[in-house]
């Protein structure tokens, strides 16, 4: 079987029915084969001579116009938003437990004592008062009654007088010190007074 040639160099195809004898064989042609045949050289001509295809063309999307208005643009590259510090939390604070009751019973008594001792020192200020008071009564009664007897000596019991005097400026804190002066100072104004009238009677 013989290979037909490209289209344009083939001769004519033979009629319908066409008989070509080789030798012993004989090789029938249909007209069906034929017309296929001439098909397929087109098919091939075609493909040889095709155009290629046009490219499409991506069309970008037209940018916006300016209407005097400004877009907000996107950040780039915008950090991760830090996230805030929750507020400080305020605890209660616990009470101090109690001391322990023998700690509490120990405080007591001692302030017992000291509320004690404090009122017995009241009471004697209170009777150191008194008894400086009487103490300075009697020293002047004494003086008054000196000055009044009938019959004065010119310098009766002047010793026992200037060591009360005495006594007393020394002892101002304390004039109880003083009460064995004054004692010596009364005995001798009484003497001088029982001695002042024994004289005036003599008279």
């Amino acid at each position: 079987r013989r290979t037909p040639s490209k289209a344009s160099t083939r001769p004519p195809p033979p009629p319908a029915g066409f008989l070509s004898a080789m030798g012993d064989y004989t090789i029938r042609i249909s007209t069906s084969l034929i017309e296929q045949l001439a098909r397929d050289d087109e098919k091939q001509v075609k493909r040889r001579t095709r155009k290629p295809k046009p490219r499409k063309v991506v069309e970008q999307p037209e940018e916006p116009q300016d209407n005097g208005r400004e877009l907000p643009t996107e950040p780039k590259g915008s950090p991760a938003p830090v996230l805030p510090f929750p507020p400080p939390m305020y605890l209660p604070v616990a009470p101090a437990p109690p001391p322990p009751p023998p700690v509490i019973q120990e405080v007591e008594a001692i302030r017992a004592v000291v509320v004690e001792s404090e009122k017995v020192l009241e009471k004697l200020q209170k009777k150191e008062a008194t008894m400086r008071e009487e103490l300075t009564k009697r020293a002047k009664e004494l003086h008054d009654k000196e000055f009044k007897l009938p019959y004065q000596n010119p310098s009766p019991c002047t010793d026992e007088r200037a060591g009360c005097a005495e006594c007393y400026r020394s002892n101002v804190q304390d004039p109880l010190k003083c009460a064995e002066a004054v004692k010596r100072f009364e005995a001798c104004v009484r003497m001088a007074r029982r001695g002042g009238t024994t004289m005036g009677a003599a008279q």
